[in-house]
């Protein structure tokens, strides 16, 4: 098997876990997040971000909850951001089961096949990285967030929003296929 093919297979693993935690909070809360303003979406991953940070900084942690969860956390919510950037004009506050599902899937798609474009061209190097850089770049992509948001979404040059939550979707899923893999 070739290691894109394993890219692969493992990137759909990890999406799949993040997936059945999103839907089954989903049932258990509904679609409340959609009360959100796209900057409280960015605070959420960033908290989440700094966290890993602050663990990895001091190799310690006094909350039992497994990283790897904080990473699940900012997928989710990266997600939840692009959707609520394709709803934009939509006012429903509660969006039906299957519809999300179906966004959760589009949008998964996409951000995959970025990942995918980027892999061929960078040639796997995320593979040879540290954990702790992928952190730092999640972190890199919500300050450039906040920038954005700040500047009320005008850019000169630089991709959207929606790119930024679309490779920290990517980092994130990065970090947690190596994880798996020092901890085998």
């Amino acid at each position: 098997m070739n290691v894109m093919s394993n890219t692969s297979q493992q990137y759909d693993a990890v999406v799949k876990q993040c997936k059945d935690i999103f839907l089954k909070k989903m049932k258990d809360y509904g679609t409340a997040w959609r009360i959100l303003r796209n900057s409280s979406i960015t605070d959420q991953i960033f908290i989440k971000a700094n966290r890993l940070r602050s663990i990895e900084e001091k190799g310690t942690q006094r909350i039992s909850d497994d990283i790897t969860g904080e990473y699940i956390g900012i997928i989710n919510y990266c997600i939840i951001g692009i959707i609520q950037l394709e709803l934009k004009n939509d006012t429903r506050t509660e969006i039906p089961y299957d519809e999300v599902n179906s966004l959760f899937e589009k949008q998964m798609k996409t951000t995959k096949s970025l990942m995918e474009d980027k892999n061929h061209d960078y040639g796997e190097a995320w593979r040879d990285m540290r954990v702790s850089s992928l952190t730092d770049l999640i972190l890199m992509k919500i300050l450039r967030v906040k920038q954005i948001e700040d500047n009320k979404g005008q850019t000169l040059i630089s991709e959207g929003i929606d790119a930024n939550f679309m490779d920290m979707i990517n980092y994130a899923v990065f970090a947690m296929i190596r994880l798996s893999e020092l901890a085998n």
